[in-house]
């Protein structure tokens, strides 16, 4: 289980023994109670729903088992459950105890051929435990890392010595209280020139002290850094695997054929960085799989071998590692992406004409940019490579994408081996001071007024010949604008970026902490970054400064905050809402909860909701049916209504849509991402 869903075991671990204990009441009356039976596959439903969310796949494969034991149960299939219940008991202790459940072959074994004895075929394994990919691959935890002793040795010697070091600089701070009380006393000498001279002399003294100590410190802190960052490095075998494995599971879940190649298993990355990766690298693979590789049929038809190849490769290069996803797919054809950015608005048609090959692929990382017309469960609704884009750039890496329509594509990512300090330029705008990686600012020049121009709406600086649109910083922010601002030029994820400030006032290494929810923040910040001094600083979104509306003509004024989309989540599961309304608050969203439909109507008529995500199997009311009422009503009838079950069936899936629902997720393959983008676009936000 991952750390980020640690603290979830508890809420989990108690809903299941309340569930277990009820479950215990009922297996009892299943032969003579239809109801019972109805209700023990409700608790298994939900059981096997929030253990899929925690990931816990024997635990959800033996609530699966026992519910395909139950669709045509024979005489003492009650003993049997029976068992299933003590075993599920075993393993809810497992997980409480910080354990990964042990799965029971026998039992699920007996289960499943319960189900064929009567008639119905092998039951199919859970989602997530074997067949199907997984939703992420499992990152390394503290247990994986390995350290050598003679590293420890290094690491606590080294701590040591900065600590000495540190102390060390207490006896300059007292000899500078002395001085200072010397030069108050020399205030009523009769000579005060020599106590000045002797001040000075031990104030140099005291400064060649404090520069040597500082000298000697930051190089042990420099050295212990290196030392740390050692321990970060991991080879990225594991990850690689996972992404490999991933790759075919989808491809096979798609119906295709796909062989898969690695290639630098043993380059080394810091394990942070590999961890913020995983869902770019993830998004990547499921682009390949699902976009670029082509059915069999269709392979064959253009004279290609029926099974696609994926490469997934990384390699070291001076400080940085590169890691590429390619495929030998259809490719992405540049005439469509111009058309869907002329249809999106993202480029002018007269423009548009005149871009060139690299700026036509700058366009697939624009925020909600897809050339997929259809809607599919993996892709989802215009989940595009924005959200890379933005996570490498947030690593102070790169992303860069080439494609051979009929020929494949390749995106590369490169980012830095480890993660230290960001490099900031300090900014000043106004009364403001603001940081911006430097990373994204390849020149600067002083403009004037009369350079500073208004075309259709957005600013434009004349520099030369060329006329740069640049978002005007001090109007976003209602600073007074200077006489002669600066002109900053550089790119972000490969679009043209520029903006206009006061000064730049130096650069500094900082460590960035990314925004949360809690923070009232606007559009353009994307982290606070924490100066030497401890001042806490803005750092500016590179990516948010480079899009289009950034240089639109704004008057004076601090940009207005975005109102938040509502959302009413649905599950009886306590766990499993919890789950769904961390993954939607982290992502902006205004979440309220509801444990099944009559709650939830209650709060729909009570207030204002943007969208509705919804589970099929609930006491009473199902969602199905509550779907259904929603629309017969005016006032709900257009409301965007997401399902997300543990019901996988085609079947259910159908039935959901007629039902009237906008968009059918499975939770054993929910990525979160594109549940955030499907409900921005259902909502339109």
């Amino acid at each position: 289980m991952t750390s980020e869903l640690a603290d979830l075991v508890p809420l989990f671990v108690e809903e299941a023994r309340e569930r277990l204990e009820k479950l215990g009441g009922l297996l009892p009356r299943l032969e003579g109670e239809p109801q019972a039976a109805v209700e023990v596959r409700r608790e298994l439903h939900t059981l096997k729903g929030a253990a899929r969310m925690l990931r816990l796949g024997t635990f959800a494969e033996l609530c699966h088992a026992a519910e395909e034991a139950l669709q045509a149960p024979r005489a003492g299939a009650a003993g049997l459950l029976t068992r299933a219940a003590d075993r599920l008991a075993g393993m809810v202790d497992a997980v409480a105890r910080g354990e990964e459940p042990a799965a029971d072959g026998e039992l699920l074994a007996g289960l499943l051929e319960d189900r064929r004895e009567n008639g119905r075929g092998a039951a199919a394994p859970v989602a997530g435990a074997h067949d199907r990919p997984r939703a992420v691959p499992a990152p390394p935890t503290a247990a994986d890392l390995r350290l050598d002793p003679r590293l420890l040795d290094t690491l606590a010697e080294g701590a040591a010595q900065v600590r000495l070091m540190a102390r060390g600089s207490q006896g300059a701070v007292e000899r500078l209280d002395q001085l200072a009380r010397l030069a108050e006393e020399g205030l009523h000498e009769p000579a005060p020139r020599q106590v000045l001279a002797l001040l000075a002399t031990m104030l140099r003294r005291t400064a060649v002290d404090l520069e040597g100590g500082q000298r000697r410190l930051a190089h042990a802190a420099d050295a212990q850094l290196e030392s740390l960052l050692g321990v970060q490095l991991q080879p990225l075998r594991g990850p690689l695997r996972s992404l490999a494995r991933y790759a075919r599971d989808l491809a096979r879940s798609l119906g295709r054929e796909v062989e898969v190649e690695l290639e630098g298993e043993e380059t080394r990355l810091d394990r942070r960085i590999a961890r913020d990766l995983e869902e770019a690298l993830l998004h990547l693979v499921r682009n390949a799989a699902d976009h670029g590789i082509e059915p069999p049929a269709v392979r064959e038809a253009r004279g290609k071998p029926r099974a696609g190849k994926i490469r997934i490769s990384a390699r070291g290069e001076r400080g940085r590692v590169r890691l590429a996803i390619s495929d030998d797919g259809a490719g992405i054809d540049p005439a469509r992406v111009v058309e869907n950015g002329v249809r999106a608005g993202l480029v002018e048609e007269e423009a548009a004409a005149g871009l060139g090959r690299e700026a036509v692929y700058r366009l697939l990382f624009t925020p909600g940019f897809s050339t997929r017309q259809e809607v599919s469960e993996i892709s989802g609704r215009g989940v595009g490579l924005d959200v890379v884009a933005t996570v490498v750039a947030r690593l102070g890496g790169e992303v860069t994408l080439d494609s051979d329509l009929g020929g494949g594509t390749a995106v590369v990512l490169a980012v830095p081996v480890a993660r230290r300090g960001e490099q900031v330029m300090m900014l000043r705008v106004g009364e403001l001071r603001l940081a911006l990686p430097s990373a994204a600012v390849g020149r600067a020049a002083r403009v004037g007024q009369a350079d500073l121009l208004e075309r259709g709406g957005r600013c434009v600086a004349r520099v030369g010949e060329r006329l740069v649109p640049y978002a005007p910083l001090a109007a976003l922010y209602g600073q007074p604008p200077a006489e002669r601002p600066l002109l900053l030029e550089g790119a972000a994820a490969g679009a043209p970026l520029a903006l206009l400030v006061d000064a730049v006032e130096g650069e500094q290494e900082v460590l960035v902490r990314p925004l949360t929810r809690t923070v009232t923040t606007d559009r353009l910040l994307e982290g606070v970054a924490l100066l030497g001094s401890g001042e806490p600083v803005g750092v500016l979104s590179p990516q948010a400064l480079a899009r289009r509306e950034a240089s639109r003509a704004v008057a004076a004024g601090p940009p207005a905050p975005p109102a938040r989309t509502r959302v009413l989540l649905v599950d009886d599961s306590p766990a499993t809402r919890e789950m769904e309304r961390r993954l939607l608050e982290d992502a902006g969203f205004e979440v309220a909860a509801a444990a099944d439909a009559e709650e939830a109507l209650s709060r729909l008529e009570e207030g204002s909701f943007h969208c509705l995500v919804v589970d099929i199997e609930m006491p009473g009311m199902d969602g199905f049916e509550l779907t259904e009422r929603l629309r017969s009503r005016g006032r709900f009838a257009a409301l965007p209504v997401v399902v997300v079950s543990t019901r996988d069936r085609p079947e259910d899936r159908l039935r959901g849509l007629r039902a009237g629902a906008d968009a059918y997720l499975t939770k054993q393959t929910l990525d979160a991402g594109e549940l955030v983008s499907l409900l921005r676009r259902l909502v339109g936000r």
